[in-house]
């Protein structure tokens, strides 16, 4: 298994809620950190497999309180390695299957 990778977003507080929504509907992120523009961590968000919807409606509160409070944000994703996104799995692939075993 590979290690996480992170990546970095400068944002502006209004541009902040709309960012953290589309990261969290890309799949394969494993957790992200909002950050001012002094490097201090204002909010640390883990994600899991399926945490979207009614479940992440209260974050997501929370995210656009925090968007009016300062004006620059600094968002670090930290991305699985070893998982591919929603949706990119090979479709043209033949379904797996075992087949059931003949008793004796």
């Amino acid at each position: 298994m590979e290690p996480d990778h992170a990546n970095e977003f400068r944002v502006r507080g209004e541009e902040m809620l709309k960012k953290v929504k589309d990261i969290v509907h890309e799949g394969n992120v494993r957790k992200i950190i909002i950050k001012d523009e002094k490097g201090s961590t204002y909010l640390e968000i883990p994600l899991s497999f399926g945490v979207v919807g009614a479940l992440f409606l209260p974050v997501l509160a929370a995210v656009g309180a925090l968007a009016a409070l300062a004006s620059n944000f600094t968002i670090e994703v930290v991305r699985r390695d070893d998982a591919e996104p929603a949706g990119t799995g090979d479709a043209d692939a033949p379904p797996t299957e075992s087949a059931p075993k003949a008793k004796k």
